[in-house]
């Protein structure tokens, strides 16, 4: 049975008014009222439900337009947001030092290709080509205070750039091959050709990889003038450009390793079990060769809240990265089963946290934070008979867990907080939503992550 909505919530309305100068007139800023409660209190979240419901609405469409038409600044609305919870979580955050920032990405699957840049995008956790947009995310953590900052949609060159429509114009009669090999080989023929297509060119200069992205949204996060220390991003994201970043900014940075990463043979000394050094072939090792070579007594019990690791760590040099920590980590006593690499550019902190030390660095179930945000977009999945462009979307909801609105506005993919789990359940096409299940990992700064949550 569906409620009927017959005035913004007391919730809602609290919190609400710290947005109502943005908004451009009372019947817009009733819009916004109405929307978050709906999205609260409704089982049934899509924009055209939440319009059923509303009993003051004389017209149905009024929502739809607020988002689409009404003249209001998602920017805007987005930093005051941060600004506002910042203010409201002052006594409960942890010192900058502790805080971090969270980089990663997800994939937001769709139905249909109704939607303003919906494209196919590789789930490596599935070996798949869903549709989706798959937006670069930023989340701060700070003790028991954690919301979304900002995010980035990310484009393939291919479909920014409309690469198919000019190769068939500049080399007409050429087959497109669908093989990711022989598409990379038609690149590199083609490519010089369109680079001299003027606007071919300009299309060219607008593409922004996920390393680019993600910059952007430390530098964001910075201008929003976010207390936080400590970067925590996945191995796709661990680059010299990131750490560049990292170190001119004066934060931390904790990141996975991919296993055929090379080490510096001559930065560290490895024993074995009778402490005789081992030597190691060659200038560089890959750090997979390297765990087997760790003898089993080498590895120390960490507990973190109730939950044992066992963990190895050693300072070593990486080519482009420079002298850093790794945690090479297992979940099993008897190190059976996958492992996890940490890094950071942090070489005085240790795997186990000590006294008032800053990181603890740990292997955990895959739970990634956005997983929210991908249930938050599938909410805006409605059945439409023409193209509904990206900028056209809003969707508004409220943080239950400090009692915060928030907004989440993917028409100038702006995305604001998402709560911990979504109220509700979730409205899509398809029975269950794709899982991203990036890595079995859960990196905590202090206490700035809870053990049944991942950061």
């Amino acid at each position: 049975m569906q409620l009927p909505l017959v005035a913004p919530a007391p919730l809602v309305s609290t919190h609400a008014a710290a947005f109502r100068d943005l908004c451009g007139n009372r019947r817009q800023f009733a819009h916004f009222e109405h929307y978050l409660t709906g999205l609260m209190v409704l089982e049934n979240k899509s924009m055209a439900n939440i319009a059923r419901c509303l009993v003051e609405s004389a017209d149905k469409t009024n929502l739809s337009r607020f988002f689409s038409e009404a003249d209001w600044d998602p920017a805007h609305v987005n930093t005051r947001r941060i600004r506002y919870l910042l203010d409201q979580t002052r006594a409960q955050r942890q010192p900058k030092r502790t805080s971090a920032l969270v980089l990663d990405d997800t994939l937001c699957e769709h139905v249909g290709s109704l939607f303003e840049h919906v494209d196919r995008h590789y789930n490596h956790g599935e070996g798949t080509y869903p549709l989706a947009h798959n937006p670069v995310t930023s989340f701060y953590v700070s003790g028991a205070v954690r919301f979304p900052l900002d995010l980035r949609l990310y484009r393939r060159y291919e479909d920014i750039t409309q690469w198919e429509t000019f190769v068939t114009r500049h080399v007409p009669g050429r087959a497109i091959p669908r093989t990711k090999k022989e598409r990379a080989r038609l690149h590199k023929e083609v490519d010089p050709v369109l680079l001299q297509d003027p606007v071919f060119l300009a299309l060219h200069a607008q593409f922004a990889t996920k390393i680019d992205l993600g910059i952007a949204l430390i530098e964001a996060a910075i201008r929003h003038k976010t207390p936080f220390g400590v970067l925590l991003f996945d191995g796709w994201y661990l680059s010299e450009e990131v750490v560049r970043v990292a170190e001119r900014r004066h934060k931390a940075w904790i990141s996975i390793l991919k296993r055929n990463r090379n080490l510096e043979t001559a930065s560290f000394t490895l024993k074995d079990a009778r402490g005789t050094a081992i030597a190691l072939p060659g200038p560089h090792s890959a750090v997979k060769d390297l765990v087997p070579l760790i003898p089993p007594t080498a590895y120390r019990a960490v507990t973190v809240k109730e939950q044992t690791y066992w963990c190895f760590t050693l300072v070593v040099r990486i080519p482009g990265l420079g002298k850093v920590r790794l945690v090479i980590s297992f979940q099993h006593a008897d190190l059976s089963g996958s492992y996890v690499v940490l890094v950071t550019n942090q070489r005085e902190w240790s795997a186990q946290r000590s006294g008032s030390s800053p990181p603890i660095c740990c292997v955990g179930p895959p739970k990634p934070f956005t997983r929210t945000v991908r249930d938050i977009w599938a909410w805006t999945r409605t059945a439409c008979a023409a193209p509904k462009p990206l900028r056209n979307i809003g969707v508004w909801c409220a943080w239950p867990t400090r009692s915060c609105t928030w907004p989440v506005s993917p028409r100038h993919w702006l995305t604001a907080l998402s709560p911990s789990e979504p109220s509700g359940r979730c409205v899509a096409s398809k029975p269950s939503l794709c899982s991203r299940n990036c890595c079995s990992i859960r990196m905590t700064v202090s206490s700035v992550a809870s053990p049944s949550r991942t950061c």
